[in-house]
């Protein structure tokens, strides 16, 4: 197993390790891309009431006029009649949920039926919204990675007591330092990236 593998074989440690975490007394329902998801649910109401503001929040102005048609075209063809209707609401559902995606720099695969199941990270910070207190949700992640950091900081010291005895000793530690320092590397890209992301999407509102 190469270096690079182990580091990022460790990563997706972490993850399934938050994942189980997050998924304890947790309710898991589709997101941006499901039937059930915030984005469908303000298109609804959209449709319903005949006016699309409520969605313009979920896409960049940039692609409002493409929303704007999409909508006034779902509303011409809901008219015609039941099927007709069904067909009008997911053309629309698609068109916006596509942009979306795009917006968030995810693709779009398809709609998710409702029901179905999401990252339990991604229920769990909702519920957190829901909640108004993110509180469990940031001890949780907040555990999980330092146990992660410590776990691989032990592995790296042990090995590092031992790294003059021999070529092979002289080997392992470095195989461990390397998956410590670009383990910790990793996180703080992701967080740092986040926040970059967090300060760009606000440009755009």
């Amino acid at each position: 197993m190469s270096r690079q593998h182990k580091i990022w074989t460790g990563a997706a440690t972490l993850v399934t390790a938050l994942a189980v975490i997050l998924l304890v007394n947790t309710t898991i329902w589709a997101h941006c891309d499901g039937l059930d998801g915030p984005v469908v649910a303000d298109a609804r109401v959209a449709l319903e009431a005949g006016d699309v503001t409520p969605v313009l929040k979920w896409i960049p102005e940039a692609d409002e006029q493409e929303v704007r048609e999409a909508f006034d075209q779902a509303l011409v063809v809901r008219e015609q009649g039941p099927e007709a209707r069904q067909l009008a609401d997911r053309y629309f559902f698609e068109t916006l949920v596509r942009l979306h995606r795009a917006y968030e720099g995810a693709p779009f695969t398809g709609l998710l039926p409702s029901g179905a199941e999401v990252s339990p990270a991604i229920a769990k910070a909702d519920d957190a919204l829901e909640q108004g207190d993110v509180d469990e949700l940031a001890r949780h992640i907040a555990e999980a990675v330092e146990a992660s950091i410590r776990e691989h900081f032990a592995a790296a010291i042990a090995a590092k007591a031992n790294k003059d005895e021999s070529v092979e000793a002289g080997r392992e530690y470095v195989d461990e330092y390397v998956q410590y320092v670009h383990f910790v590397k990793h996180l703080h890209e992701a967080v740092t990236e986040d926040q970059d992301y967090g300060h760009g999407h606000e440009a755009h509102n």
